[in-house]
């Protein structure tokens, strides 16, 4: 398995380059009815994504279909909403002694569901100031490969908040951003000079539980559904179109897995939403957004907001071991705010170096120098980019110039990978599902997977060996390799 380095800088190849993958998924979207997609538990059949792949599937047998309805049956929320608001209206009248939730079933217990938990971990007297912060009681989603959920750590977090109050919004929508919703509450109840009102979409049901319906909605943000219905679709449109949509913005921090295309589509219709309530005098005005994800992406974001541009701010994760702040070089988080509203009138803060660029005009980080070659500044991962006279633009300072390729690279990168069209031959003329050489790709890569099953296999023997003839040598290396594995993994 590639390190999570290496991943990231395949995934930063294709984000700049606006390709999906080498996977060779692609989103199809498109305006004319399609037929129902298989129900799911992200979102029912009505609103399925629709993904090409290259491949050529089997239909699914019984025994198959079988397995998906009964998972499908696992994943839906255990309660309804309005039981969930039920159930909390009478979990905060109980007195302090009898609050109890189970960390196993990740759920507010009433006293008659105590029997049921018997033999659960339980933690009891749950506090009014503990249901303002969910997201502290509430175990994070983190299987990496369908809902790893990070959450904000409170340096960037309450950046935002008081971001969001100096630009004068009185209303967020907080789209997959559960505790800058909790920490915008938790200001507005205990400011009363604070008029900010939140409302949370997300996908993560366990949050039905802590809040009315007025301030949550269960949303998947890849397919714009929203789980509880028409009457959750409304409490959208109508925060949305308050005050015919002045002072609201969106902030939204998806996985960071997620296509960029789906998400596009996402926001654009929450936007067009936002738009409906607004007059034929201010159809040019577009909502406020903050879009946090990695800066590799800038390129497809833009794609699809050529409006967007990136802050220098980095964002940093409580839960995550990579995404932190303070840290220097290529060790420094990558997230970063992808807005509409224009920089200049954006703050980062001082005491953490980050300056203002007079020729720029906005805020940058300190190693962010200004190249009078390209006019800007134009670091992106808060390192010293270098000016290539070349390629007529500045790059990482770990790249030199390809003369093979004709542009900067890593020195030891690949020069024969196709740049466009089919990710197997290179051809421009077609994609890779309707590529000829496909099932012999397919060969090709099975045998190389059993080549380097073979070496590791060797590679172990041979690591078995030298520890019987070296044990303490040998155990020091292991330990230092379990070391950098756990980091670069984690």
């Amino acid at each position: 398995m590639a390190s999570l380095r290496e991943r990231l800088g395949t995934v930063e190849a294709e984000g700049s380059s606006g390709r999906q993958g080498n996977s060779g998924v692609e989103v199809v979207v498109s305006s004319d009815p399609a037929p129902p997609a298989p129900l799911c538990p992200h979102g029912g059949s009505a609103s399925g994504l629709s993904l090409a792949v290259g491949s050529q599937g089997a239909w699914l047998s019984g025994a198959r279909l079988a397995a998906r309805e009964a998972h499908n049956r696992r994943c839906q929320p255990p309660l309804s909403r309005s039981q969930c608001v039920e159930r909390y209206l009478k979990f905060i009248e109980l007195p302090l002694s009898q609050r109890k939730f189970c960390q196993r079933c990740q759920q507010l217990l009433l006293p008659d569901d105590e029997e049921k938990h018997r033999k659960h971990q339980i933690v009891g007297d749950i506090s009014i100031t503990q249901l303002k912060r969910p997201s502290q009681l509430l175990y994070p989603l983190e299987n990496k490969k369908t809902n790893a959920q990070y959450l904000f750590a409170d340096r960037s977090c309450l950046f935002l908040v008081d971001l969001l109050s100096t630009l004068g919004f009185r209303r967020v929508l907080c789209v997959g951003t559960p505790r800058l919703h909790e920490l915008i509450r938790l200001k507005a109840s205990g400011d009363k000079k604070s008029n900010i009102k939140s409302l949370l979409l997300d996908i993560d049901f366990r949050y039905s539980q802590f809040y009315m319906e007025d301030s949550f909605c269960h949303y998947n943000m890849f397919n714009h559904h929203f789980f509880d219905g028409k009457a959750a679709l409304e409490v959208c449109r109508t925060f949305l179109q308050k005050d015919k949509g002045e002072g609201v913005i969106m902030v939204t921090d998806p996985p960071f897995g997620g296509l960029v295309e789906p998400l596009a589509v996402t926001f654009k219709k929450l936007i067009a939403m936002w738009k409906e309530g607004q007059s034929q005098d201010n159809s040019h005005k577009e909502l406020p957004i903050f879009w946090i994800f990695p800066y590799f992406f800038e390129s497809r974001i833009c794609q699809f907001f050529p409006s967007f541009c990136m802050l220098d701010y980095q964002v940093d994760y409580d839960n995550h071991a990579l995404y932190k702040h303070g840290k220097t070089g290529r060790k420094q988080s990558p997230v970063r705010i992808f807005t509409n509203i224009p920089p200049n009138k954006i703050i980062l803060p001082i005491e953490e170096g980050y300056r203002f660029c007079p020729l720029c005009q906005r805020y940058v980080s300190l190693e962010n120098q200004h190249c009078e070659h390209c006019n800007s500044c134009t670091s992106k991962d808060g390192r010293k980019w270098s000016h290539c006279f070349l390629c007529k633009k500045c790059v990482k300072p770990s790249w030199i110039h390809c003369n093979i390729c004709n542009h900067c690279a890593l020195p030891d990168h690949s020069c024969n990978g196709p740049k466009d069209g089919c990710f197997i031959c290179g051809e421009l003329d077609h994609k890779r599902s309707t590529c000829p050489n496909i099932f012999t790709s397919k060969k090709v890569n099975k045998a190389v997977r059993k080549q380097k099953q073979r070496k590791s296999n060797k590679m172990k023997m041979e690591t078995t060996k030298g520890q019987s003839m070296n044990h303490t040598t040998v155990t020091g290396k292991k330990k230092r390799r379990e070391r950098a594995h756990q980091y670069l993994c984690s």
